[in-house]
């Protein structure tokens, strides 16, 4: 007899007893390791008001504790008993500067609430005592930005108030975050703390430095009110010729005396004409810039530039890796490029960026590029081949320290920008 022949070996019952088995054995475990968890989720939900007001350093004394007694009563050793009693009392010490309710009203306000970068920004803390009876001293902690300010708040009389000024650092351009303000019980060695939040962060804008550009760009946007092209339509306002009529014509497009003088319906034909449309994109790839004041560089071209477009009424789309931004107004503007952040490896190159980012907008009319240094020249030349004939493209380079200049490649106007300063004369140059 073959092995082809050979009947099937029939199967072990007892494998498949030891598999039913394992996986009753598996699904059990899961049930009761889910239900293990769930009941420790409710047991610290259940006890988070008592096990919240202990800090790292409580936590870190209270294992101690724990460690020295096991010690103590494991080898004998009365040292870490005295040890264990020691800590432990410290432990039970600091229990009592945890109670007591206060009774505030809390204001932050920052002024003013928008600043360019490098400007002075105040903050003012005003802790009004709302209570029937005299506030006792306290502690209060707001943090701003990436610091933590501290206040020690005296007694405060019933209805009386105690107001607290700090300094902002503004010297880059961010959105910093005031508060929210908590005031803070505890003992003197951190080993319980307790939080009480009184206000809601605030939010300090701090704007790029921009370049005041001349109307209208000084040339970047001429057709405010639209431009001929070639394409030709039915419906528009540039008179282009006559033709034969065709069935679906419009009836009002029938140029009556022409088809009286032919013996044959005409209509007429019209240039097209649009409005401008410009778009902004500004490439916040890292490996894209040599420095982070080459970046910051190229946040204030991108925000002069469209700053000045938005006052000329053009309609406009700013568009960054990641983010588009608001167009309605300048502040709104300049609210949100004080968000732009760098990226790293969000786009295969800038070419993928730019397309990426326009092609849920209508075609634009001026295209206006802003990169680094360190992309390549024929990186800007490639962006070109993302929009149609129509679309003119310009792109800004900025390179720190470099020398301002303009340089035509194939057809894209490439603007080289070392400082800001520079930007007005370079602009007031371009001729899309």
């Amino acid at each position: 007899m073959t092995a082809e022949t050979r009947a099937p070996r029939a199967p072990s019952q007892a494998r498949i007893a030891f598999r039913a088995a394992g996986r009753a054995v598996a699904a059990s475990v899961r049930s009761t390791g889910g239900r293990l968890a769930a009941t420790a989720k409710r047991a610290a939900e259940w006890s988070a008001p008592v096990t919240g007001v202990v800090s790292t350093t409580g936590w870190l004394v209270l294992g101690a504790v724990v460690v020295s007694f096991a010690l103590a009563w494991g080898f004998g050793w009365i040292e870490f008993a005295f040890l264990g009693a020691t800590l432990a009392a410290a432990v039970l010490v600091s229990v009592p500067f945890v109670f007591g309710r206060m009774q505030y009203r809390v204001d932050i306000a920052l002024q003013p609430s928008r600043v360019v970068a490098g400007e002075r920004a105040l903050g003012r803390l005003v802790v009004e005592n709302v209570g029937s009876a005299p506030s006792i001293p306290s502690r209060l902690e707001l943090p701003v930005g990436a610091g933590l300010a501290e206040f020690v708040i005296p007694a405060i009389a019933p209805a009386a108030e105690h107001e607290e000024l700090f300094a902002v650092p503004t010297n880059r351009r961010a959105v910093i975050v005031a508060g929210p303000a908590a005031s803070v019980r505890g003992d003197q060695l951190g080993l319980l703390r307790r939080v009480v939040r009184w206000t809601d962060p605030v939010e300090l804008f701090v704007h790029p430095v921009t370049a005041r550009l001349q109307p209208s760009a000084a040339g970047l946007v001429r057709d405010l009110e639209g431009e001929v092209t070639k394409t030709i339509t039915d419906n528009d306002i540039s008179f282009h010729a006559l033709r034969a009529y065709e069935p679906g014509d419009a009836l009002r497009n029938v140029h009556w005396r022409t088809s009286a003088r032919t013996g044959q319906l005409m209509v007429r034909q019209y240039e097209e004409t649009r409005r401008s449309q410009l778009v902004l994109l500004q490439s916040t790839e890292r490996s894209h810039y040599a420095s982070d004041d080459e970046f910051e560089l190229g946040v204030s071209v991108l925000a002069s530039l469209g700053v000045q477009v938005i006052r000329d009424g053009t309609r406009l789309d700013v568009v960054t890796e990641g983010r588009k931004l608001r167009t309605a107004t300048p502040t709104v503007l300049l609210d949100d490029t004080s968000r732009i952040e760098t990226v790293s490896g969000a786009h295969d190159s800038l070419r993928e960026f730019v397309r990426d980012g326009t092609k849920r907008l209508a075609a634009p009319s001026i295209a206006i590029v802003v990169g680094g240094s360190a992309v390549p020249l024929a990186d800007f030349r490639s962006v070109e081949t993302v929009f149609g004939p129509d679309t003119q493209m310009i792109a800004f380079r900025v390179e720190s320290g470099a020398a301002s200049r303009i340089t035509s490649i194939a057809g894209t106007t490439v603007v080289t920008v070392g400082a800001l300063d520079e930007l007005q004369r370079l602009v007031r140059r371009v001729r899309p």
